[in-house]
């Protein structure tokens, strides 16, 4: 078929991929240019360009690689990579892939020397707070140098001119190479194992370039030397050299004469301000001891000293105002105590309980008269309304009117007749009489008007 000729994308990517595979020019390239595009990723694989004046190429340094760089990439920084090329082929393009990195030309270790010093600077590591004080006298110094250079000749020069008591320990160590920073702090850890042997510690190398003073920028040696429980004296360079060990240590002395001359006092001045400070101990002393005397000596011949009763004068005649004071005191209290119990005598005769008793029972015979006199007339009212209302009922009784000769009529319902409405023929009615009753029968009814 015509489509057989035709690959398709994949085909073509696969295709150029083995190309540049095979091509022995591509497996490791050494590459330079600006960085671009560049955005760190935080544990991640990290994606960027890399630029000169004319082109641009994509890169990526995987995260296994990117975690060895030993500096903080950053844009538009130069830098040197070392890896390989090769094509992506989802996207069909072609891209750089760094294993290496490395900042361009010599200014590339003062950026990496400054990138760890800002590192170190925000953690604390130089704050002036950690610094430990110097001892003064010092019975063990430790030093970390090489054992064939002029470092350790110095120090031991000075320190037997200035304190010939102070004992020196070398701890040998490279102090240049690849292998320096290792071998540094192997004696720093040597020295740390004697625990509060050693007072103080100089750790120190001659003059040189900044790539043979390297060592003493490396994070792991000034860690270290953060770490070291005793005061650090570093002398690293000349004057003008300024390493990170330097900036951490407690103190930082130009030359290893200086270092030592940090480390322990001058014999020579010590003594002569042994004997300045004895002489003014002694003088202090005479001072004291004269002050002492002339006080004993006014105390001696003063009056109290000469009339030793003058000295309870005074005292005497404050104990007789105290007993005079004590005993008006007594007797004013007294007399107060005795007002109040007359006071309290006569609110208690005033509370009697015979008193209290006799008036009650005055009272209560005063209540029993009126209860009498009351109970009489209400009695008499009651009799004399009760017969008002016996005549009242004897007058309107219907019996008196039956003692006339009169009767009156109530129904089957015992509800008194007073009209013929109430009645009808053949009703059976009750006649009440004064002294009985009759039964009768309603024969007729005759309605009369006008009363007739």
């Amino acid at each position: 078929m015509e489509s057989d000729k035709y690959l398709t994308v994949s085909d073509l990517n696969y295709y150029i991929t083995q190309k540049f595979k095979n091509d022995p020019y591509l497996h490791k390239v050494f590459l330079q240019g600006e960085l671009s595009n560049f955005r760190y990723r935080r544990n991640s694989h990290q994606y960027f360009s890399l630029k000169d004046e004319k082109s641009k190429i994509n890169v990526v340094m995987f995260r296994s690689y990117f975690d060895k760089v030993k500096f903080k990439p950053e844009e538009g920084m130069k830098v040197y990579v070392t890896g390989y090329v090769s094509v992506y082929g989802p996207q069909g393009s072609y891209q750089f892939y760094a294993e290496s990195m490395e900042p361009a030309g010599l200014g590339a270790l003062y950026e990496q020397l400054k990138q760890l010093q800002r590192k170190l600077a925000n953690e604390g590591l130089f704050d002036q707070k950690y610094k430990k004080p110097l001892p003064h006298f010092p019975d063990y110094i430790a030093v970390v140098t090489s054992a064939s250079g002029a470092v350790i000749h110095d120090i031991l020069v000075t320190v037997n001119r200035r304190f010939p008591h102070a004992e020196v320990d070398l701890f040998p160590a490279q102090v240049q190479g690849d292998s320096a920073a290792d071998s540094l702090i192997s004696a720093m850890k040597q020295i740390a194992q004697f625990k509060d042997k050693y007072d103080v510690m100089i750790i120190g190398r001659g003059g040189g370039s900044l790539e043979d003073l390297w060592p003493f920028n490396e994070e792991s040696v000034v860690r270290q030397v953060f770490a070291m429980e005793m005061p650090v004296i570093s002398s690293v360079g000349h004057e003008t050299d300024t390493t990170l060990c330097d900036l951490v240590a407690d103190v930082r002395a130009a030359t290893p004469t200086a270092a030592a001359e940090y480390a322990t006092p001058n014999l020579a001045d010590e003594l002569i301000n042994i004997r300045q400070m004895q002489n003014s101990l002694v003088s202090s002393m005479q001072n004291t001891i004269r002050i002492r005397r002339d006080t004993l000596n006014h105390i001696n011949n003063s009056v109290i000293m000469r009339e030793p009763t003058r000295l309870y004068d005074e005292q005497a005649q404050t104990l007789d105002l105290l007993r005079d004071n004590l005993h008006n005191n007594m007797v004013r209290q007294l007399e107060r105590k005795r007002q109040n119990y007359q006071l309290e005598k006569q609110r208690l005769l005033t509370v009697s309980p015979s008193k209290k008793i006799a008036s009650l029972l005055q009272q209560t015979d005063f209540y029993y008269q009126r209860l009498v006199a009351n109970t009489k007339q209400s009695l008499q009212v009651k009799r004399n309304a009760l017969s008002q209302t016996a005549q009242q009922l004897n007058d309107y009784s219907p019996l008196k009117t039956l003692d006339r000769g009169y009767a009156f009529v109530t129904d089957k319902q015992n509800k008194t007749v007073s009209s013929i409405d109430q009645v009808k023929m053949k009703d059976e009615v009750k006649l009440h009489f004064k002294d009985g009753q009759a039964t009768a029968i309603i024969g007729s009814i005759r309605r009369e008007k006008n009363g007739h």
